[in-house]
């Protein structure tokens, strides 16, 4: 099986899961934090609706320069909005993926700000990490912050409280 192939299935069935949480999220409420050093909930469900969009940047980019692309926040206004771009995300993601061959994933893929690097690493350790380990954390630290409004919180793996499989 190409690499392309596993990191697809896989991202096919995370993002399948990734979208159960997000049409969740009550959006009414996207001000909402569970604390002052915590992000809102809004900025929250964007950002894990974002996070698939690094293994796009993985797959076109060897250096990632935090200088040469800045971040900027931005916070979905609407539930169709925030699945919209998450979807957008993923297809693109899949694309960029299935072009890829076995030896494009083990190019060395770079993160640094101006002169400072702060790693280099093959570009599959870089996609799991960056874009599937990133979406999956964030995506549990939204079911704590549903699990707090009191909305109920889908099952990922297993069943949760609110939802049998």
């Amino acid at each position: 099986m190409a690499i392309k192939d596993a990191f697809i299935a896989e991202l096919k069935q995370e993002s399948a899961l990734t979208k159960k949480m997000l049409e969740k999220v009550p959006l009414d409420k996207k001000d909402w934090k569970p604390h002052e050093k915590s992000m809102t909930i809004g900025r929250l469900a964007t950002h894990v609706a974002e996070t698939i969009k690094w293994a796009s940047r993985i797959a076109h980019i060897d250096d990632f320069d935090f200088l040469a692309h800045p971040f900027k926040s931005y916070t979905a206004e609407s539930k169709d909005e925030l699945l919209e771009l998450f979807q957008t995300n993923l297809e693109t993601a899949i694309q960029d993926l299935s072009a890829m061959s076995d030896e494009d994933f083990g190019k060395s893929w770079m993160v640094r700000r101006g002169e400072q690097v702060f790693f280099t690493i093959p570009k599959k350790v870089a996609i799991r990490g960056w874009a599937f380990s990133h979406s999956i954390h964030h995506r549990g630290q939204l079911s704590v912050y549903l699990r707090l409004l009191d909305v109920p919180v889908p099952g990922m793996y297993g069943p949760s409280a609110d939802e049998s499989m």
